[in-house]
């Protein structure tokens, strides 16, 4: 048992590290893209089971904004950025610059920048995983969603069929100067891609 302990501490401070290299990655594509400094906090990782993403983000009626990715290469899976639309809001008004037409609807121009922060985001932790892993991993082009989280989930699952029965969570939170801006990031291996991603990472996952 206390080895079973072991490697689940050993899983969580690999994945950690993961989490931390994407977030330094993320941080200096950001600060080249908004030609500015941003920082990004330590994130936190963990696992949780698909059902609870939902629940994590506010619950399956809660309106949300995502940008949505599918991960194609060895190991394929289901990728979400999700924020509230008073954060969307604010990465865009406080770090990005830009000016806020209305608090209640996106502009093509505010779209389009979410879809292109989202990019960054997604590019920047996943080639973290790849990296350490050695294993080939490529985001889609990103579709962007508003709407309640249960709705964006059931559109995944819709898309693609089948959805890994865990996720990888990241709580990211943006810096610049005094603003802060927090997001979480999904990553939902499909079912055989969780045991190649941490058999690569030297973790082999135990199905017995």
């Amino acid at each position: 048992m206390d080895l079973f302990k072991d490697l689940e501490e050993f899983k969580m401070d690999v994945l950690k590290e993961v989490g931390n290299i994407g977030a330094g990655n993320a941080a200096t594509a950001l600060s080249r893209l908004l030609d500015k400094p941003i920082d990004m906090a330590v994130p936190k990782v963990q696992m949780l089971p698909f059902e609870a993403v939902a629940e994590r983000v506010g619950g399956a009626e809660k309106i949300v904004l995502a940008v949505f990715f599918r991960v194609e290469g060895d190991t394929p899976g289901n990728l979400f950025f999700i924020l509230s639309p008073e954060a969307a809001k604010k990465l865009l008004h406080r770090l990005a610059g830009l000016k806020v037409e209305s608090e209640d609807s996106f502009s093509e121009m505010e779209w389009s920048a979410l879809s292109e922060i989202g990019n960054i985001l997604a590019g920047s932790y996943i080639s973290s995983l790849a990296d350490f892993t050695s294993l080939s991993m490529t985001p889609t082009v990103p579709a962007l969603a508003l709407d309640m989280a249960g709705a964006i989930l059931s559109y995944g699952l819709l898309q693609f069929g089948e959805m890994g029965d865990s996720a990888m969570l990241i709580d990211t939170t943006f810096i610049e100067g005094q603003h802060e801006v927090e997001g979480q990031f999904f990553l939902i291996p499909d079912p055989e891609s969780f045991a190649k991603i941490f058999t690569a990472l030297g973790v082999p996952l135990d199905h017995d």
